[in-house]
């Protein structure tokens, strides 16, 4: 073989290594547990890690079109079923909210037909309500769809332990789609909002779902379903709160982007999880947490994608906490359509 040829078979294997290097990991996960289906229509679930024993840790899921949230264990099984609901669309855990001279840990529900927040303290493994009857309703003064609540994250700010629900909306417009509020505490131990910003682009395409907060970073990340996924400051009182960090994930998606979540490997790095909703197989995107080496907002490449057999999955969860010895490091959750149900998945690191 001449010089020539042999420099440019040298230069095609550093290219393809090159290529490989830059192509995401592919996985195929199978789910270990499936929970009971709901009555109607499932559409997002939450954790909450039980403080003492792990392996009682629960999954809260909601059934939007029953009106309801189910509340399993690990195994799957109903524990509890709150009804009454008017289209409960997403639901997120909180650990530690204040009221009066104790804390709960709280999961908290979009109602969207009702135009608030349900708000629920988590004791001895169930829901008890403890919203304000006249405290929780979101995008006062808006009207037709853009009044109706969608996504909710919950953020707990590390330096006063003050807690936010950060709530997205069936439209809205190209600046300010998200509102956020504080959860606030009164003497008769109800729990009301107090509005702090407004925030977020838009696309104009789709709407606005999925929403996720890295509490530890102070970071809220949400789908844009049809462009991309946005980062900002969590923080309302952040002096950048209203730039806006980065975009990325906007190339690679087959259907919508839907849930979002955040699994920690370390104090700063980690995954940021993205669902592409597809019928019969949805996929997980995986990005690095903790960005680029030079730009902690550089969140692209993409890792590693998750085959997951869940079907046009909307809502999704993960934690790296065990969850007993089934869930050693950690479980991710997604909902499954044609089942109306939720498929846990061990953990493993893509």
């Amino acid at each position: 073989m001449s010089g020539r040829l042999l420099a440019l078979s040298g230069l095609v294997g550093i290219f393809g290594a090159v290529c490989l290097a830059l192509s995401p990991a592919v996985h195929h996960w199978k789910p270990l547990v499936q929970t009971a289906p709901v009555a109607g229509d499932a559409d997002d679930p939450a954790i909450w890690i039980h403080p003492q024993n792990a392996s009682r840790s629960l999954i809260i899921g909601t059934d939007k079109q029953g009106g309801a949230l189910y509340v399993y264990d690990l195994q799957g099984r109903v524990v509890q079923v709150v009804q009454g609901l008017r289209r409960p669309n997403n639901v997120d855990v909180e650990y530690g909210l204040r009221i009066g001279n104790r804390r709960v840990d709280i999961a908290v529900t979009t109602e969207r037909e009702a135009q608030q927040l349900r708000i629920y303290a988590i004791e001895q493994g169930r829901l008890r309500e403890i919203g304000h009857p006249q405290g929780t309703r979101v995008f006062e003064g808006e009207s037709g769809d853009n009044a109706l609540p969608m996504g909710v994250a919950l953020y707990r700010r590390a330096r006063d332990g003050a807690i936010f629900a950060i709530v997205s909306r069936k439209a809205g417009p190209a600046e300010g789609y998200l509102w956020q509020y504080q959860l606030v505490s009164g003497n008769d131990g109800r729990v009301s909002l107090r509005k702090v910003r407004a925030f977020g682009r838009f696309s104009g395409d789709g709407e606005i779902e999925a929403v996720a907060v890295d509490d530890a970073l102070g970071y809220v990340y949400y789908a844009d379903e049809r462009y991309g996924i946005r980062k900002y400051h969590a923080d309302p009182d952040h002096p950048r709160a209203g730039e806006e960090l980065a975009v990325f994930g906007t190339a690679g998606f087959e259907g919508d982007r839907e849930g979002i979540a955040i699994y920690p490997t370390g104090a700063k790095t980690g995954y940021i999880l993205c669902v592409d909703q597809r019928p019969e197989n949805s996929v997980v995107h995986v990005y690095r947490r903790e960005g680029a080496r030079t730009d902690p907002h550089q969140h692209e490449p993409v890792l590693a994608v998750l085959f997951t057999s869940a079907d046009s999955t909307d809502g999704m969860e993960v934690t790296y906490r065990p969850l007993g010895k089934s869930f050693l490091r950690g479980a991710l959750v997604l909902m499954n359509s044609k089942g109306r149900n939720f498929f846990l998945y061990p953990w493993k690191n893509p």
